[in-house]
């Protein structure tokens, strides 16, 4: 530790004053994973395709007990938008199928109505009926009853 601090003495010209922090984070998954992904150079290893990471981390030893890192805070907010957004959605259709069954509902009513009224006409007309008035009445008399 006293290397360190010498070195960065060194290096900046003013004394190492986050040692506090340094002890905190040390062990911080952030922080581990990038040195386990530095090179025997101190340079930082290039990104690996997905094929090479699969590989790679089957070789890290199963008692070293690395974690997944956690998600981001951007990551975490885009996924709870996206739920709120799906269950919102699923309201929102439930709430217009309601609506479109009782307009639907409501048309049948609406032509029950107008069929009813239309019979009632041909019913009380004293002159005879035409041929297609005849059928209407019949083909409206068996809808009622069906």
């Amino acid at each position: 530790m006293k290397a360190a601090h010498e070195i960065f003495f060194n290096d900046y010209l003013i004394k190492f004053s986050l040692e506090h922090a340094w002890r905190e984070l040390r062990h911080d998954q952030k922080w581990c994973t990038s040195m386990k992904s530095a090179s025997k150079d101190g340079e930082k290893a290039k990104k690996r395709k997905v094929e090479d990471s699969a590989q790679s981390s089957s070789s890290i030893p199963d008692d070293v007990g690395v974690e997944a890192r956690p998600p981001g805070v951007k990551a975490s907010k885009a996924n709870a938008k996206r739920a709120a957004g799906v269950k919102g959605e699923g309201k929102e259709v439930k709430e217009f199928k309601t609506v479109w069954e009782i307009k639907k509902m409501d048309l049948e009513m609406k032509d029950k109505i107008t069929n009813k009224r239309l019979l009632d006409k041909l019913l009380a007309k004293t002159e005879p009926l035409t041929e297609n008035e005849m059928l209407l009445k019949n083909k409206l008399i068996n809808d009622l009853l069906l």
